[in-house]
């Protein structure tokens, strides 16, 4: 019985040890995540157009099609859009912008979700 008790014991902690990775991976993907969505809503404010931000999504989607062995796939896509999304020109112009032209980007037609 002790001996059953010893094989229970590393059977929990092997599941314990399975979930504390699990725990990390889902961290890493949710910091990656919100890193993505803060890219977004700066490219939401600077009034990005529909067809450049499905360029960025596309061409994310192309590169990702074959995954690489041993990476997750959700992470890989996750981090070549925020590559995609730092790369977009808009964003590093946009700096520049507002110091020449305090005016306002909102637009009275958009309609926000």
């Amino acid at each position: 019985e002790l001996q059953k008790k010893v094989e229970e014991t590393e059977v929990l902690k092997m599941e314990l040890q399975m979930l504390e990775t699990e725990r990390v991976r889902l961290s890493l993907v949710e910091e990656k995540l919100m890193d993505v969505l803060q890219l977004l809503q700066q490219l939401r404010d600077l009034n990005i157009s529909k067809r450049a931000l499905g360029k960025i999504l596309l061409s994310t989607l192309e590169s990702c099609r074959d995954p690489q062995p041993g990476k997750a796939q959700l992470l890989e896509v996750l981090d070549t859009l925020q590559q995609e999304l730092t790369a977009c020109e808009l964003l590093h112009k946009q700096p520049m912008e507002q110091a020449q032209s305090p005016r306002s980007l909102s637009n009275p037609l958009v309609i926000s979700c």
